[in-house]
């Protein structure tokens, strides 16, 4: 189905429909109309020779002089020529084809003076599948994401690199191949394809995306390893939550209830303590203050999917420009640095249980270290290193990026939002999180495996607990005698990051 793009409505739903599963883009014709609007304006502003930032001035330090007929008509070539200058490997190609998307809906609000057959010749290179390369860094993330968002800006003259088709070509023959003509750069152009933080919020949404996948998984984790320690379930009442306010945590809360409904665990068959550890009975509230802060981001992200995100900014009603800085990423990248941490703090959560169920001090009867050859066999024991190992790096990464600005370009942009550098992080802090939460799916699996195959008091877990288990179990098996385990973790760091425990559960308990 396809997705119209009118600039108001644009959700972080329909840029992973677009950025990861490729789904056809068009232009709604009032956007269209917008644009074209907007450009009339300038181009008689120009004839005017009234003065515009980045239009018939230079940029940046630069703003003051004051450019000439001839050198406007050259002036957006150079401009991108001089900001395509990021450096190392590729980004994914769905960050880029999310900030092509997100750099559409910004043209479609009709303030940013570019011709519409640049927004066109975008349009037609997502649905061509035509997809630029650009270097991951390079950005600082105030002025915009100005390099990478420059390679991109290199296929409108024909210049660059693309990947198409399965092939890395020059951007000409990749343009010629998909049969999308070259549209050139005249004034105004180039600064209008980019001047906004558009890979950042491409990245940010396409994680947000996944962050919440993941966050659903560690709910069922955490019951799944509240199950295999016979947590006591008052704390997972969701009146206890009401009365405190949080939606986060009253949603984490009904969450892991449900997936152990039916239990022997709330059926009063089990004996349980008077009251568990923090690791344990907090968790509606720790999950929950990460789902919270999720829930923020994600509206601040999907403001900037719709904001005019540029500068300088027209207004065709008015016949006025103004220049600002609507290009400055901190309202996305202070969200995005608080998501991060909370992401580590879960992980931080889930290495703790992950420490109940291997420590026979307080694995309520397990067998130490999750095996009944303690001594000649060590178990789950060097699982804990490795998620250890995982949760410190998350720990490094957690340090925001958003106060580590440099000034740059003569101190004219002596503040930035490095925002780009944060959302780097954030992938590698959610890579890690996939093999944390692995490791504990695999501890409770192993848990969960004694406890219901115990001769005198066999355990029957809840639905959605053993649903869980069942997936594990596809995966990975028991283990029964020591083995090499790198090959385990790193299946199931897979399967988490896959999400099919999250689907398969969801399908036996509905949406958590």
């Amino acid at each position: 189905m396809t997705i119209t793009l009118s600039g108001s409505d644009l959700t972080i739903e329909k840029i992973v429909r677009i950025a990861r599963f490729g789904e056809q883009v068009e232009l709604d014709p009032a956007a269209v109309e917008r644009i074209k609007v907007c450009r009339n304006m300038l181009e008689e502003k120009l004839a005017a020779h009234e003065i515009m930032y980045g239009t018939n001035t230079g940029i940046g330090e630069f703003s003051e002089v004051v450019l000439d007929d001839e050198q406007v008509a050259q002036f957006q070539k150079y401009l991108i020529y001089n900001h395509a200058a990021g450096i190392g490997a590729p980004a994914p190609l769905e960050y880029v084809r999310g900030a092509m998307a997100s750099r559409i809906n910004v043209h479609a609000r009709g303030h940013s003076g570019c011709r519409p057959e640049i927004t066109q010749t975008y349009v037609a290179m997502l649905n061509q599948g035509v997809t630029p390369v650009v270097c991951q860094k390079g950005s600082v993330g105030a002025c915009g994401d100005l390099a990478p968002m420059s390679q991109i800006a290199l296929l409108l003259m024909g210049e660059g690199e693309a990947w198409y088709q399965g092939e890395r070509l020059p951007g000409r023959v990749a343009l010629e191949r998909a049969g999308i003509p070259i549209p050139g750069l005249q004034a105004r152009d180039g600064l209008a394809s980019i001047n906004g933080s558009n890979l950042i919020t491409s990245m940010s949404s396409l994680m947000l995306y996944d962050m919440e996948r993941w966050l659903k998984q560690a709910l069922i984790a955490c019951a799944m390893t509240l199950e295999a320690l016979h947590a006591n379930m008052k704390p997972y009442d969701a009146r206890l939550h009401q009365l405190r306010g949080f939606s986060g945590a009253v949603r984490a809360a009904e969450a892991i209830k449900r997936c152990i409904e039916g239990s022997d665990l709330v059926t009063g068959k089990i004996k349980t303590k008077v009251q568990d550890a923090y690791s344990m009975r907090s968790s509606p509230q720790v999950i929950g203050a990460a789902w919270d802060a999720l829930q923020y981001a994600r509206s601040q992200v999907e403001i900037e999917l719709n904001a005019v995100a540029d500068n300088p900014i027209f207004l065709p009603d008015a016949r006025l420009t103004l220049t600002g800085a609507n290009f400055q990423g901190s309202p996305v990248s202070l969200p995005m640095d608080m998501v991060g941490a909370a992401i580590t703090m879960v992980c931080v959560l889930s290495e703790r249980r992950l420490n109940r169920l291997t420590n026979p001090a307080l694995s309520v009867g397990l067998p130490a270290f999750l095996t009944k050859g303690a001594g000649m066999f060590s178990g789950m024991m060097l699982s804990q290193y490795t998620a250890d190992s995982l949760v410190v790096e998350q720990r490094i990464l957690s340090m925001p990026a958003s106060i580590q600005s440099i000034p740059a370009a003569a101190d004219q942009e002596d503040f930035v939002s490095m925002g780009m550098n944060g959302a780097i992080k954030n992938a590698q802090i959610l890579e890690n999180a996939y093999g944390v939460l692995g490791i504990e799916f695999m501890a409770a699996a192993q848990a969960l495996d004694f406890r219901m195959r115990d001769a005198e008091k066999p355990q029957n877990p809840g639905a959605g607990v053993k649903t869980a288990h069942e997936v594990v179990r596809r995966h990975v098996d028991h283990l029964d005698v020591d083995r090499p385990l790198y090959p385990d973790h790193t299946r199931m760091m897979e399967v988490v990051k896959s999400g099919e425990i999250l689907d398969e559960v969801e399908k036996v308990v509905g949406e958590l």
